[in-house]
């Protein structure tokens, strides 16, 4: 009973965060589209103080018109909205889930014995560790004289992603280690939200308030760190779904996977940024994003393909052809625990995803799933039930038997 309500917990804890992460990002990306197509007033068109641009939008049967103030207008409005509990609900969701799931389980999602023998205990200090560490470097660095140099700040912060995704790599299981990645860089997004966008935005609410002249600092810092977090989105995006493809997080140097396909993200984010700019920039500088984000993407492509499964069981030193009844004994012993219409593991109230292992057939059925899961050692889940390398080399090759004509 316990797992079962544990399940509904993370389901619904799961629902939330991803409605509460649709509307942040939702209401982030138009705000960047929104900024980035504001255009002058019309000539002869007066204005009530400086402002910076305006835009004409058609939506839902009606027209809209916005207009951003370079600093702010001479008189509040008496409804003002402010968008920052879509980021805070997105972050406490995404964090209780990380409990649930990462935490309260990690002996089987975050701790992986052949890649750091840590005890639980030391394993959530340690994702904690890097949660709040991640927040702190990054908030030094761009409280330090590189704010002023963009790019030598943005490669800056390249460096410690980059860093970070190593690290994590070389002490969870790769599952474990691409989920707290992905927590990292989504605290330093909802603590730019919390601790610089959002009080810089009341500064400047209480400056008109005051009838004090608003300070522009504030402001600029909040657009800095906003534009950051628009670059951060997609590779927190991937994150959020590489747990359903083990062939990335169960790669041999998956902390390579893990910078590349941000390093990907970054630039896709970056393309659609730039060619939602005046048109200024030359077609090359826009597309050069993207270009790189298809090389980027391609190179994981051709590095991840799957080496045939003769050539794996030759390199452990399994001989071939193994029979249908070593390989149920080998299934039963290592899979079926979980993956069984009555699981015995602890912790598993049902089979996961409805994946069922009690027959050959149900394997046969499920091959190509088995064989990414067994050749990227993404399973069985933190190794529980201690598959050894000439078991999964055994079942990769009569998988690889059975498939050929």
């Amino acid at each position: 009973m316990t797992a079962y309500l544990l399940d509904w917990c993370a389901l619904l804890v799961r629902w939330l965060h991803l409605i509460a992460g649709v509307a942040w990002i939702g209401a982030s990306f138009y705000c960047v589209w929104l900024d980035n197509h504001l255009q002058p007033l019309p000539e002869g068109e007066s204005s009530d103080a400086p402002v910076a641009g305006e835009l004409w939008a058609v939506h839902g049967g009606g027209f809209y018109r916005s207009r951003k103030y370079r600093v702010a207008p001479p008189r509040l409005p008496e409804t003002l909205h402010w968008f920052y509990w879509e980021a805070y609900t997105t972050w406490l969701s995404g964090f209780g889930l990380l409990c649930l799931l990462y935490f309260l389980r990690a002996e089987a999602y975050l701790i992986d014995p052949a890649v750091a023998v840590l005890t639980k205990p030391a394993a959530i200090a340690i994702a904690l560790g890097f949660l709040i560490g991640a927040w702190l470097i990054y908030d030094g660095l761009c409280r330090s004289p590189l704010s002023a140099r963009p790019a030598m700040l943005g490669v800056s912060l390249a460096a410690l992603v980059a860093a970070e995704a190593w690290a994590l790599c070389h002490l969870f299981s790769g599952r474990g280690a691409f989920m707290v990645f992905g927590s990292s860089l989504g605290t330093i997004m909802v603590a730019n939200v919390l601790f610089v966008i959002i009080p810089g935005q009341r500064e400047l609410v209480r400056a008109k308030q005051q009838g004090r002249e608003p300070d522009p600092a504030p402001g600029l810092k909040g657009k800095q760190r906003s534009v950051h977090n628009t670059y951060f989105t997609l590779p927190v995006l991937f994150v959020m779904i590489s747990n359903h493809y083990a062939l990335t997080y169960g790669a041999r140097h998956n902390w390579l996977v893990l910078i590349a396909m941000s390093f990907a993200g970054a630039c896709i984010r970056a393309w659609f940024v730039a060619r939602h700019k005046p048109r200024q920039q030359s077609g090359f500088v826009t597309a050069a994003p993207a270009a790189l984000a298809v090389v980027a993407l391609i190179s994981v492509v051709f590095a991840l393909a799957p080496v045939p499964s003769m050539q794996t069981a030759a390199a452990l030193g399994v001989e071939p052809a193994p029979s249908g009844v070593f390989v149920h004994e080998i299934i039963a012993r290592r899979c079926a625990p979980c993956h069984a219409a009555h699981p015995t593991q602890v912790g598993f109230n049902a089979a996961p995803g409805g994946i069922m292992f009690d027959t050959l057939d149900e394997v046969t059925a499920h091959s190509t799933q088995v064989q990414q899961q067994l050749a990227s050692r993404a399973m069985p889940l933190g190794n529980l039930t201690g598959m050894t390398d000439d078991e999964r080399a055994a079942v990769l090759e009569w998988i690889g038997q059975e498939r050929r004509p």
